[in-house]
C-alpha cells in the first residue's frame, strides 16, 4: 500500500515555526529558501515576538565586572532560566565595546530584544538572541561655533510602532571656557539628538526644559516611551519621550514620604506600566516599595526589612526579586515565602545589572558577533 504524504499548509507550518527559539530558526534558515526569506518578514518577526512574551519567555543576561575595582573591564554573563539550574552562569560574553570604554559601560533597554549600549559617545545595538552588533555612525549633528568640548549624556532606546523605525535618543552638553580677553565667562548647552534605525542617521531635536540625570538600573522603556528621573528649576521629575511624536514630556514622582536625599529612587517597566521602586539609602536591612503609574501613582506592595542585602536588580516571572547582597553575591528573594536564595555569582560591589529580554529576531543591519570579535566562553563552577 503506498505511503500517504500529507502537506502542511505553509500558514500552519509557519505559525509553528513561529513558536521556536531562535537557534532553533537559525539552523532551519539553511533547510530551504521560502523558509529563509519567511524568517525575516515583518509579520513572522511580530508573531515570534508576540508568541514569546505571550508566554513569558525570557532570557537572562547579567552585566558585571569581576576586577578589583569598578574601572576594571565589564562583561556579561548569559543565565540559564532552565527549572533546577539556580540561575547559573551558561557562557560569558566578552565585547570590545566595553574595552575601549572611558566609564562603566550604561546599558539601555531592553526594547523588544535589543539592548542600546553606550558610553562617552560610542552607542551601539546589540540583539543577543541573533548575535548581530551594530556601531551606530558618529552624529553629524552640527555643534555651536567656539565650543572648546562636548559630553555626551543620557540616553534612551525605544521603537516606533507608526514607522516600524528604531530610535535612539542622546543628550548633548557643550562647554565654553572661559576666555579673560574677550570678557567670557565659562558656560555650556545642551543638544539631544536622535537617531533612526531605518535611515541609519542622527538629526537633531528641540531641548526639553528639564535635564535628566543618572543611568537606569532596570529597563526604562515602557510601551512606546522612554524615562530618565530629571530634574527641573526647583524640583525632581520624571521625563518621557514618545518615540512615534518625538516630543518630550514631564511627570511628577511619586508622593513616596521621604526625600531623594534618603531614598534611592529607580524607574522600571513593571508589567507594562512605568514604576518606580523606592528604597533607603542608609543600612544593611532594607524596605522597598513598588510604585506604579496607571493614571496616577499608587502603591503596588511593600517589601519589609530584607537583612543584609544592598539593592533591587529585577523582577522575575512569578513576582521574585532579584537583589545584590552585602557580600556583592546575586541573590533571588521570594515574597511568597520571605525566602533569600544565594545564586554563587559574584562581582565587584555595585557593577551588577539584570537584564531580562524576550528572544527576538529583529534586524539591525550590523555584523555578526564573530565579525565584532565578540567572544563567548561556556563558563564553569569556577566562573560565577
Amino acid at each position: 500500500m503506498p505511503e500517504t504524504r500529507v502537506e502542511v499548509p505553509e500558514m500552519v507550518m509557519l505559525e509553528i515555526l513561529s513558536k521556536l527559539p531562535v537557534k532553533s530558526l537559525t539552523r532551519f534558515r539553511c533547510v530551504c529558501k521560502p523558509w529563509c526569506s519567511s524568517f525575516q518578514t515583518p509579520h513572522f518577526i511580530t508573531k515570534h515576538q508576540q508568541n514569546n512574551l505571550h508566554n513569558n519567555n525570557l532570557n537572562l543576561l547579567l552585566k558585571r565586572c569581576q576586577g578589583n575595582n569598578r574601572d576594571d573591564i565589564y562583561y556579561f554573563s548569559q543565565l540559564s532560566t532552565e527549572k533546577g539550574q539556580n540561575f547559573s552562569v551558561q557562557h560569558n560574553i566578552h565585547l570590545p565595546f566595553f574595552e575601549d570604554c572611558w566609564y562603566a559601560p550604561v546599558v539601555s533597554g531592553p526594547c523588544n530584544g535589543l539592548l542600546c549600549l553606550h558610553d562617552a559617545d560610542k552607542v551601539a545595538l546589540w540583539n543577543p538572541s541573533t548575535r548581530e552588533f551594530k556601531t551606530l555612525p558618529q552624529s553629524t549633528v552640527q555643534r555651536p561655533p567656539s565650543v572648546d568640548s562636548t559630553s555626551f549624556g543620557c540616553v534612551g532606546v525605544g521603537f516606533d510602532s507608526q514607522s516600524g523605525d528604531y530610535k535612539v535618543v542622546r543628550f548633548v552638553t557643550n562647554y565654553f571656557e572661559e576666555n579673560e580677553d574677550e570678557g567670557l565667562m565659562g558656560d555650556w548647552n545642551h543638544q539631544v539628538e536622535l537617531y533612526s534605525l531605518k535611515s541609519d542617521s542622527w538629526k537633531e531635536i528641540s531641548v526639553p526644559g528639564v535635564q535628566p540625570y543618572g543611568s537606569p538600573l532596570f529597563n526604562n522603556y515602557v510601551n512606546g516611551f522612554y524615562y530618565w528621573q530629571a530634574i527641573g528649576d526647583s524640583d525632581y521629575l520624571i521625563l518621557s519621550f514618545d518615540m512615534v511624536n518625538e516630543k518630550f514630556s514631564t511627570l511628577p514622582l511619586p508622593e513616596f514620604g521621604g526625600s531623594l536625599a534618603e531614598y534611592y529612587l529607580e524607574l522600571l517597566d513593571f508589567n507594562g506600566l512605568l514604576g518606580a521602586i523606592v528604597y533607603p539609602r542608609e543600612g544593611t536591612d532594607k524596605s522597598f516599595d513598588l510604585w506604579v503609574m496607571n493614571g496616577s501613582w499608587t502603591k503596588q506592595f511593600s517589601i519589609e526589612s530584607l537583612p543584609r542585602v544592598e539593592r533591587p536588580l529585577g523582577f522575575w516571572k512569578n513576582g521574585e526579586l532579584f537583589l545584590e547582597s552585602s557580600d556583592h553575591e546575586l541573590v533571588l528573594f521570594d515574597p511568597s515565602t520571605r525566602e533569600l536564595k544565594s545564586l554563587g555569582i559574584h562581582a565587584y560591589q555595585e557593577t551588577m545589572q539584570i537584564i531580562a529580554y524576550v528572544e527576538s529576531l529583529v534586524p539591525i543591519n550590523g555584523r555578526s558577533e564573530r565579525e565584532e570579535l565578540i567572544i563567548r566562553r561556556p563558563a564553569g563552577d569556577a566562573s560565577n
